[in-house]
């Protein structure tokens, strides 16, 4: 598979701090592009795919499909939470459909009939000489956990993460207590990356957004944070004298109060960190024009009332709308030959992009050296 522009990312990569830009519009919508990255950077990296208190009974599941792979995250018996492939091994017939809680799982097709660990419990009249239960047992797919959240890859040699500079961002903010609230999804008609670039950096928050966010998180407070081996982040600082927004946990300083801690885990996952709020985004791409966005909200302790945490729901609504809008606006117009590679502005309110297109660069430079083509 041939992929245009490789030379491209890294003449941009390579440029100088101070004259950061951004890539053309082509590598959101070559679908070669695309195919090739479905193949690589995206099917090696640890995929974020919800919070481990959606499934905090034995039996709670949830399904969803990653890169065409229908997965299924399941607590067991045991309390593990396992990521399998919700495929049956008789003739691939998908065997949960939503969320739900089950004692087992029984393929609508055949009633081949599994245990919450993947493993096969009864098969009737399965007379075959050569039938091994053993070897029927559903795929286990590599997992992560990290801060309350849950990490799959479909690389079976992918190590867990590390990244202890964002584990010094929200240390303070006790990200592994925050408990559910609310979980959505919808489909936008997107490239990946776009949302990933949106999502992450602050120069668009007071234009994009000047009724939902600018009033606590104007685009002139935004500040770089910490970046590091497959993250940035950002701080959106709220103006002195705006009310509060809850106290969060005891340990956090007033700067860390005062403000959102965004932040990106790539490939595909970003969020918002505040005292009392958690948000975030998983981003499954479906093609190269369209991705899937789940979002969930969590919450701090009882920081939040019932009212005020409605509140939030329907102005992260509003806000995921008015991004969405604009992403499927620009979609389009990346298709045009005058797309070009432009300047970013200053580290402070776009240097998470020039991270994301550095972190690119080099995933670009691992398949070059494996002879990935």
């Amino acid at each position: 598979m041939t992929i245009p522009h490789d030379f491209e990312l890294q003449r941009i990569a390579a440029l100088p701090a101070d004259r950061p830009m951004c890539m053309p519009g082509s590598f959101y919508t070559d679908p070669v592009r695309f195919e090739h990255e479905c193949d690589t950077v995206l099917r090696r990296g640890w995929h974020c795919v919800g919070r481990e208190d959606e499934v905090p009974n034995k039996g709670d599941y949830f399904e969803l499909t990653l890169l065409n792979e229908p997965l299924l995250v399941v607590r067991g018996q045991d309390g593990a939470i396992r990521v399998l492939a919700n495929v049956c091994q008789h003739r691939g017939m998908p065997l949960a459909e939503g969320a739900g809680n089950a004692k087992k799982f029984v393929c609508s097709y055949h009633a081949w009939t599994y245990r919450l660990d993947g493993s096969l419990l009864r098969a009737s009249q399965m007379n075959n000489a050569g039938f091994d239960p053993k070897t029927c047992k559903l795929h286990q797919h590599r997992v992560h956990f990290w801060k309350g959240f849950i990490y799959v890859s479909l690389n079976a040699h992918a190590m867990p993460f590390q990244e202890p500079e964002l584990d010094a961002v929200l240390a303070n903010y006790e990200t592994e207590t925050f408990r559910l609230v609310h979980r959505d999804e919808e489909i936008w008609n997107c490239n990946w990356k776009c949302l990933v670039e949106n999502f992450m950096e602050g120069y668009h928050l007071s234009v994009v957004h000047p009724i939902t966010l600018h009033g606590y998180t104007p685009t002139q407070r935004a500040r770089k944070l910490a970046s590091g081996k497959d993250f940035t982040s950002y701080a959106a600082n709220y103006p002195e004298g705006i009310p509060s927004r809850g106290a969060g946990a005891p340990g956090l300083s007033d700067e860390e109060r005062n403000r959102s801690a965004l932040f990106a885990l790539f490939p595909t996952q970003v969020a918002s960190q505040a005292a009392s709020l958690l948000v975030s985004l998983y981003i499954f791409p479906l093609n190269v024009d369209q991705i899937r966005v789940k979002w969930t909200m969590s919450v701090y302790g009882d920081d939040l009332d019932d009212e005020t945490i409605a509140q939030r729901i329907a102005l992260w609504e509003e806000v995921n709308a008015e991004d969405r809008a604009k992403l499927e606006r620009l979609q389009p117009t990346l298709k045009s030959a005058y797309a070009v590679s432009g300047p970013l502005a200053e580290d402070d309110y776009e240097g998470t992009i020039r991270d994301f297109v550095l972190w690119l660069a080099a995933q670009d430079r691992v398949d070059m050296s494996v002879g990935v083509a």
